[in-house]
């Protein structure tokens, strides 16, 4: 049991390095929808290597109840060690000029009132969810990519709050304070209720019509 827990952590903190990877790459680029097209490589990296990201996991606890709420904690802990590596390492480097552009786009999000940041949480966390499960239902290899492309393109764009990918500004930017995890915690509860709910949705509504009789269908 302590090794499984081990490697929920390990996935974890792997996630949050994927994450922080694509935040590096969306600070190197200028033109916000290219930066926010390979950001994506952030996200298809948790996904083909299953690797343990809170925000594309947390929709899942409708089906796995209570079992999964131990790996949900700890990876979203491993999550926060990932990112807040990667972003501490990118501040002993020589690219200055990420940790500025990183402080503009944290003080934008700090500047924001604690509802707006709770209903932006909400509507990436339904965009994570879709992304995560189309891409776990489609059986295209090039429909998958394209489906986390989009996914993660659509919520950087629309400016909504991805938590993980929030710790990973924050650490780059050295911001961290009590504000900040009051924020962070905002982001997490928002992500987990727009994922949660689109979860629900879909497990309620998305019932395959299975034909009754010759020229009848049932739901």
């Amino acid at each position: 049991m302590k090794k499984q827990y081990l490697d929920y952590i390990i996935k974890g903190i792997y996630a949050g390095i994927a994450i922080g990877m694509g935040g590096i790459a969306y600070l190197a680029i200028s033109n916000k929808i290219v930066g926010s097209f390979i950001f994506s490589i952030g996200l298809l990296t948790v996904c083909m290597y299953s690797l343990n990201l809170y925000t594309g996991k947390v929709g899942y606890i409708l089906v796995n109840k209570a079992s999964c709420v131990i790996e949900l904690v700890l990876s979203l802990i491993g999550n926060f060690i990932g990112t807040f590596i990667v972003g501490n390492l990118m501040r002993l480097t020589r690219f200055s000029t990420y940790i500025e552009t990183a402080k503009s786009i944290v003080s934008t999000k700090l500047s924001d009132n604690i509802l707006s940041i709770f209903i932006l949480s909400i509507l990436c966390g339904i965009i994570m969810y879709i992304a995560v499960n189309n891409y776990k239902k489609e059986s295209s290899d090039i429909g998958k990519y394209i489906l986390i492309i989009m996914g993660v393109m659509a919520f950087i764009l629309c400016g909504f709050e991805h938590c993980v990918a929030n710790m990973f500004y924050f650490s780059i930017a050295g911001v961290w304070s009590i504000k900040v995890l009051l924020y962070l915690l905002v982001m997490i509860a928002g992500n987990s209720v727009g994922s949660v709910t689109i979860a629900w949705c879909y497990n309620r509504f998305s019932k395959i019509c299975l034909p009754i009789e010759k020229g009848e269908k049932k739901c």
